[in-house]
């Protein structure tokens, strides 16, 4: 099991990154919180992970905080929860604000979410009370990272955030409406984070 990878960030591609580890380069899929706190290429980072294998693949999914990974090891126990949706789950609120909306039973905030339906988010209320001991105990340690700002052109940075956000399960009309009122000269990363804080909050 690969529990955590440190070495230098060589690839950014919402959600996809690369670290090269002694000449080793591991890709990851990386919750969009974790994506923007990511420091710029070709420099140091480390990240806990989460190793799935499947017949036709091995995946590993990367994690700033080991907290948001024992969260996301919970939710993929969830019925009818995947990586792909525990990942959308993670990116669109933190540990505390999950928490929260379990806590006060608030599966509407959970529906504003790609892929959580109100059967959906009434499932992870009732069966997640019962799995916060296994997580909500988990060491909140961040990791060194350090967001940064992308170099990369303003028409560049957009399509990138908005191609993030399709892999979150927004539809294509959807994520170009989120991105639509926010301030394009911003790093992909920067824009990423904006659009999912705008969604949340409307």
């Amino acid at each position: 099991m690969i529990g955590r990878l440190s070495g230098q960030l060589v690839a950014k591609q919402p959600p996809w990154i690369v670290i090269d580890v002694h000449g080793v380069g591991y890709e990851l899929e990386t919750s969009m919180n974790t994506l923007v706190a990511l420091p710029a290429i070709n420099e140091s980072v480390s990240l806990f992970t989460h190793l799935t294998i499947r017949d036709d693949a091995h995946l590993l999914y990367g994690f700033g905080r080991e907290h948001e990974r024992a969260l996301f090891r919970a939710l993929i126990k969830v019925n009818g929860v995947g990586p792909k949706l525990a990942l959308a789950i993670l990116s669109g609120m933190d540990e505390d604000a999950f928490m929260r909306c379990v806590r006060d039973d608030d599966s509407k905030a959970l529906t504003t979410l790609p892929g959580v339906g109100k059967k959906t988010a009434e499932r992870l209320i009732i069966e997640m009370r019962d799995r916060f001991p296994e997580w909500e105990d988990g060491s909140d340690a961040l990791l060194p990272l350090e967001a940064t700002n992308g170099r990369a052109s303003t028409r560049d940075s957009l399509a990138d955030a908005e191609a993030a956000l399709v892999s979150l399960g927004y539809k294509l009309t959807e994520a170009s409406k989120m991105l639509a009122d926010i301030d394009p000269n911003q790093s992909t990363e920067a824009l990423i984070k904006a659009a999912l804080t705008q969604r949340m909050g409307g």
